[in-house]
Order: C-alpha cells, then structure tokens, then sequence
C-alpha cells in the first residue's frame, strides 16, 4: 500500500486514498495530527527502538554503527531497572505530559525537522536525527497501519523549497538524506519527495471547477514556501505538472519563529529581559534569547553551557531587582525553556480567535502568570511576518503575473496577524483558507496514488 507522509515541523499526519479521496489516519486517540515530538527517558533510548524496528536485512550494518550507543542503552536498563517491555519512549501529547511532569530527568526532542540541513553538523549528529526521525517515522507508520489495517510500503513525503537559509543546495541534500534513510529504516520500500506547497496545492485543486492560476503559501512550523501554479479541471490529471508550476520560493521562518519572537518579546521580560542594571544600562538579551530559540542547535548548547550559567551568577550581582534572575535560573535548571515557547505557542493560537488570553505560569514560580493581547502578539512577530509576506511577492514577481486566487495552509496561516498583513501588502486578491494542518497531508496522498498506482 502507498501512503502520503507529512512528516512536519509541528505535525505529523499520514493518509491513504479510499473511494478516491485522502483520508488520514488517527494517529492519537481520534487526532489525525501528531505532534512532531519525543520524550526519551535516556537518548540512547531512541537508538535502541530504531534497532528493535529495523528489518533484518538492515539490521547488521545498523547495530555495528551504533554499538557504543546501544551498549550504553543497555547499561542504563539495568542500573534503572527498566524491563524490556516497560515503556521508555514517548510520542505526541504524551510526550509533552511527559516533559512537563519530568522536564529535566528525560530527554525531550521537539520540531526535529527544524534541525535537518543545519551547517556544521558532525557526523555523529546526522546519525542522532536519523535515529530520531526514523524512531518517530515508525511510531507513525505502525499507528497508520493498526488504524487501516494494511502494510504501508511506498510513500510520498513532503519536504519545503529550502530546509534551510545558508548553503541551500547543500543543506537540501543533507536533510533529505537523512529523511531518506530514516524512511527506510522505517520500513518503507520506496521514498519520494514532494515540495510541501505543491502538495497543499494538489488538495486545493480537487475543489475547484474552473482553471486558475493559484498561490499556494504554506506557513509551516519551521518553513514558510510558496508555489503560483496554473490548477483546475484542465490540469489536474496531468502526471508531467512541471510546466504548470511558475515559480517556487521558501525560506526558514515559520510557525516556531512566530513563537520564539512572542516568548522573547513578551515572556522573558518576567525573567530579566531588558530589566535595569545596577549600571542604568538594560540587561544583554543574547541570553534570553538563546533560551527560547528552541529550535537552534548551537542556541540550546550555548544557553546550558557552563559559561552561561557563570554569566547569569555574575548578572544577577549586578542587576537592581536580582530575583529576576533567580526566576530564570529556575526555568535554565529545571529545562523549562521548551514549555515557554510551548505556551508562546499555545497563545498564539489562542489569539487568532480572541483579543486577550492568559498564560499561566505556575510551573516556575507560584502566582506568575501574565495576559497578552493581539496586538502584542502583533508586534511580536512583526519581522517573521514580514519575511513570509516578501516570500508571497517574490513568488508573483518570478511569475510575472499576479494570482487569481491566495490559497493559504499551515497551522499559522489562520492567524489573523497574518492575514491582515498579507491583505495590505499583497493587494485586493481573494484569500482562501485550507485545512490548516491537513492539506499537504491530503496533497501528499494525491501524488502518491499517482505516481504508485
């Protein structure tokens, strides 16, 4: 059987064709959307699941370049006593109830995707996010099955126009390399790749009764990527669509940079940022912000680094109101910087359908809590948005045509922030809504029933 892979920033979703359209897989309880994270109760964890899923024709060269790791893993169950069949990894939601009962005794990994094609990466670190991606891909895979029923075999995933910003080329090759051997590792047969807003396209056009020329703008966790593409009843049979698609642009800037910019702007404030010092001069906000780029590699070694921590005792002699910092000394401690930016998250999901929420707190100190309007988020991510909407001209621009319809996919692209920005620098173009978290999903499936049938 043939599937359709997103395996997002945010999300991940499968789906399979039945009766002629993409259905996706309840992967959780009845959620069709998975989100993108585990919760190890050791790394080495991971690894030792990859092992135990493997096939056999792969499982010799696999074992023999992870024989330290899964030595490790083994000494680890026998000092926690941990039996063969007691859970030790986690998926999804709970792998964030997980993290937050226990967030500095396991090993939590969200948004990987976001890491892959990232410069400098030894090769030790490419084996890590192939284990990840490949222990997350088979969680996946086996739900999917146990729901439908039947082996999946062939699949079609989803990848953006760029993984990253710097080196593009390069940086393409090397995630879908890793995506590649993940796949297959997983047990898929055959792996095909499928840029993300051609697939939301591809759902799109299932609905319309008339050809048009579309913008495809899929805002994603860790992507934002445009597609202008020429769809309708004239073209959607067509296997060769190479001539169909006018032009393609992405960047790196997504949903999780929304979330950083709101956690940074309006959240580290509580924590010290830009608080006054003894000096009259604010506090250095490098800190504060390598605590929230969550989905930075360099960021988070830097932030639970040993001279970060001598940084911040050294600071807090030096600022006026030093129980600031005692407060981020407890979130750098306890590793709550993930479940900041979850909540910067959580609120800027909120706020696309209120004015004001709440946030709460309590799990670094008693009582601190705060409230943030719409228009703080609107402020907040005022550059992220800027860079998506210059995405959505350069895409026209390249064309050389303005679209007869903006078709916008992704869990970000509801926000009304951001469709308020598009309206007032793009112009007076009908603005579609797709479904927010499943049409690359359902794109995705589409081109794997024809590319596999």
């Amino acid at each position: 059987m043939y599937c359709g892979f997103d395996y997002g920033t945010s999300n991940c979703a499968l789906g399979i064709l039945q009766d002629g359209k993409p259905v996706l897989a309840e992967l959780e309880n009845n959620h069709r959307y998975l989100p993108s994270t585990v919760y190890a109760l050791s790394r080495d964890f991971i690894s030792e699941a990859v092992a135990k899923g493997l096939s056999q024709s792969l499982r010799p060269e696999f074992l023999e370049s992870r024989k330290g790791i899964l030595a490790r893993a083994r000494r680890f169950r026998v000092e926690e006593d941990y039996e063969a069949d007691d859970q030790v990894l986690f998926f999804g939601r709970e792998a964030f109830a997980e993290y937050y009962q226990f967030p500095d005794e396991g090993y939590f990994v969200k948004s990987p995707k976001s890491f892959l094609g990232g410069s400098g990466l030894r090769a030790e670190h490419i084996q890590f996010f192939e284990d990840v991606v490949a222990a997350m891909m088979m969680n996946v895979k086996r739900r999917s099955e146990e729901k439908f029923q039947q082996e999946m075999r062939h699949t079609v995933i989803g990848r953006p126009v760029n993984f990253q910003g710097l080196d593009a080329e390069e940086s393409n090759q090397q995630a879908l390399k890793i995506l590649t051997v993940a796949a297959r590792r997983a047990g898929f047969e055959s792996v095909e790749f499928q840029y993300e807003p051609i697939a939301a396209g591809l759902d799109f056009e299932r609905s319309l009764e008339k050809d048009q020329t579309v913008l495809v703008v899929d805002i994603g966790g860790g992507t934002s990527d445009c597609a202008m593409v020429r769809m309708g009843p004239s073209y959607r049979e067509r296997l060769d669509r190479a001539n169909d698609f006018l032009s393609y642009t992405g960047e790196r800037v997504g949903g999780n940079d929304l979330d950083i910019q709101l956690a940074g702007r309006q959240i580290m404030p509580l924590f010290g940022m830009g608080a006054e010092l003894k000096t009259g001069l604010p506090m250095p906000t490098q800190l504060y912000w390598n605590a929230v780029t969550t989905n930075d590699v360099t960021a988070q070694a830097i932030f639970n680094s040993l001279e970060t921590k001598q940084q911040m005792d050294q600071l807090r002699l030096d600022m006026v109101k030093p129980i600031l910092m005692d407060r981020f000394k407890t979130l750098r401690e306890h590793k709550h910087n993930f479940h900041i930016v979850k909540d910067a998250e959580e609120a800027k999901i909120q706020l696309s359908d209120v004015m004001k929420m709440h946030v709460d707190l309590s799990y670094i100190e008693a009582d601190l809590q705060l409230d943030l309007e719409r228009e703080q988020l609107a402020q907040a991510i005022i550059h992220p948005v800027e860079k998506m909407v210059a995405l959505m001209q350069d895409a026209i621009d390249q064309a050389g045509e303005r679209p007869d319809v903006i078709y916008m996919t992704g869990g970000s692209a509801k926000s009304p922030v951001i469709q308020a920005a598009v309206r007032e620098q793009i112009g007076d173009i009908p603005l579609l809504d797709g479904d927010h978290f499943g049409s690359v999903a359902s794109g995705l499936t589409v081109w794997a029933d024809r590319i596999f049938r």
